[in-house]
């Protein structure tokens, strides 16, 4: 089961082709939350990664086969990674319980059926199924929804509730909170809570996929308004103490259910 792919192959609401080139460059994988999914895996030596996209977050110390359906992705996965199979999560082309645990970072908003990718990923793992998402509900509580809310809106709106995802595993999930570290590697839009400026690289924009569908009228309003406000010192009168806090607690979640 799945939706209409994209020119690239791309299987959600945007085509990684045209926005994905740099992705590899601004999305690294942060070592804190690299350690916390890593630990969700637990003693795992075979592992699925689905949404694989370029690779972060895979860990090396065991076999891992990666699925990611966008090519702009495939081609920018690191040599010492895997090749990536063309597929979706909704149709994983593997038997019943074949890996030890499965994977999947920040990509079930792309997913044509949430409930059918999670069915799958449960079938073909034995043991933990992790997801790294971002929840809805907490969206809003950021500083840039003070100045771009629609990106925020437009995030909130993708992701599926934690509920939902939680159903779709008949309710035995554990869920954690996932803190952003303030020099954190991962550029999703929290990556950047304490480091304003970034958001005035168009490229590390394009790596969190929902500034590419708000309008261009309204990205060019929040750079004005963000520039003005970090010259005339604004921002820092109001947000300063971000530059200073460690770490910030999000909506980013990771969720652990169970395959079978």
């Amino acid at each position: 089961m799945s939706g209409e792919r994209r020119s690239d192959g791309s299987a959600g609401d945007v085509d990684y082709g045209a926005i994905g080139g740099t992705y590899s460059r601004y999305r690294q994988p942060d070592p804190v939350i690299e350690a916390q999914i890593h630990r969700a895996l637990g003693d795992a030596k075979t592992v699925l990664n689905v949404g694989a996209g370029a690779g972060s977050y895979e860990p090396v110390h065991c076999e891992v086969t990666a699925v990611e359906p966008s090519a702009s992705m495939r081609a920018q996965r690191p040599a010492h990674l895997t090749r990536a199979i063309d597929a979706v999560a909704e149709d994983l082309p593997f038997e019943d319980a074949s890996f030890d645990a499965s994977m999947a970072s920040v990509t079930v908003h792309q997913w044509f059926d949430l409930e059918a990718g999670i069915a799958e990923m449960r079938r073909v793992t034995r043991g933990p199924v992790v997801l790294l998402v971002c929840d809805p509900a907490a969206m809003m509580d950021y500083w840039l929804a003070d100045y771009i809310p629609e990106v925020r809106e437009i995030e909130a709106s993708r992701f599926p509730s934690l509920e939902r995802i939680a159903a779709a595993f008949r309710g035995k999930v554990v869920v954690e909170q996932v803190p952003a570290p303030l020099d954190c590697r991962d550029g999703f839009n929290e990556a950047y809570y304490g480091r304003p400026e970034a958001f005035l690289d168009r490229n590390a924009r394009l790596a969190c996929s929902s500034w590419s569908l708000v309008p261009s009228g309204a990205v060019e309003r929040f750079e004005a308004a963000l520039s003005a406000d970090l010259e005339s010192g604004r921002w820092d009168e109001k947000y300063g103490y971000l530059r200073r806090q460690p770490f910030f607690d999000g909506p980013l979640r990771l969720v652990i259910g169970r395959g079978g």
